[in-house]
């Protein structure tokens, strides 16, 4: 199962960001899921740092396997689970 989370909307919104990460890291850990796409958009990438300044968070990296920045798409990344 692979759940995706656009942030879009929410660009410059910081708690909304937040709490839409802790929200889809929430889902992934109830239905098992092994991936997370998160879609920071390309921009200026202060997004994408954001999100992964949120990732690099000891509490939050103890809760995903890894993060894989897609090599294709800059505005793009993975977060993979181990459960």
């Amino acid at each position: 199962m692979k759940l995706k989370l656009d942030l879009h909307d929410i660009y410059n919104r910081g708690r909304d960001i937040d709490r839409a990460l802790n929200d889809i890291f929430d889902e992934a850990e109830r239905t098992k899921a092994k991936t997370v796409e998160i879609i920071p958009g390309k921009g200026s990438g202060q997004l994408k740092r954001r999100v992964l300044r949120f990732l690099e968070q000891k509490d939050v990296k103890n809760r995903y396997h890894r993060v894989e920045k897609d090599s294709k798409n800059f505005g793009r990344l993975f977060v993979h689970f181990k459960h």
